[in-house]
């Protein structure tokens, strides 16, 4: 069911690769104002069947049904809650976790070009979530019957971040993490990092880099 990749240098590149040089982030900064983003707020995914995107977001991941707001009542596009024997068709919101889920039904010209239905590959385009306890999501997966990888990488520097991949109706990758032990390091714009109140937030190693775009 669940395949293990424990080794950090065979599942991602190494650290020190990631470095960057003050010099270069502050010329990236260059006439770049201050953005008055907050969060992310949704996702959208074309599927093959809403319905079944649902349940599985609903069933597996805990997401929640939302009414849909009369500004989004575009043509072609049709919503009701009803009972688990109804039906989901053309448009679903769902939302959890402060971010929400957009389901779109596709047609045959609507595909989606990010899907890989293929293996599990960790570097193929995805959504995480945050997960406070990797043991239950691990074996709700298993509950429902679902494919996944675990594997857990950055254990050689002392703070080991777990994870899971697995993929949804559609073949659309999706990651649960523990990342919260990922150290966020600004590469010299510690003044321009915004993180979300109220939200749990990764630690932010406070360095600065002399010019660091305040």
């Amino acid at each position: 069911m669940g395949e293990e990749c424990k080794e950090a240098g065979g599942c991602g590149r190494h650290a020190a690769e990631g470095v960057v040089d003050p010099a270069d982030s502050a010329k990236l900064y260059e006439d770049v104002p201050p953005m008055p983003l907050m969060a992310l707020n949704h996702i959208s995914r074309l599927c093959k069947s809403v319905e079944d995107s649902v349940r599985f977001y609903v069933k597996a991941l805990g997401f929640v049904l939302i009414h849909r707001p009369p500004a989004l009542d575009f043509s072609g596009a049709w919503y009701r809650t009803v009972t688990l024997a109804g039906w989901f068709r053309s448009f679903c919101r769902l939302f959890n976790y402060g971010v929400g889920i957009h389901l779109v039904q596709r047609d045959d010209a609507r595909r989606a070009p990010d899907v890989n239905p293929g293996e599990l590959d960790p570097m193929d385009n995805h959504i995480s979530f945050q997960c406070e306890d990797m043991g239950v999501m691990e074996r709700r997966l298993r509950e429902m019957r679902i494919r996944y990888m675990k594997r857990t990488i950055n254990e050689e520097e002392g703070s080991p971040i777990d994870q899971l991949f697995f993929k949804d109706p559609d073949g659309f990758m999706i990651e649960i993490c523990n990342c919260e032990n990922l150290e966020l390091v600004p590469a010299g714009a510690l003044g321009r990092l915004r993180l979300p109140r109220g939200r749990h937030n990764p630690p932010v190693r406070m360095v600065h880099h002399g010019d660091d775009g305040d």
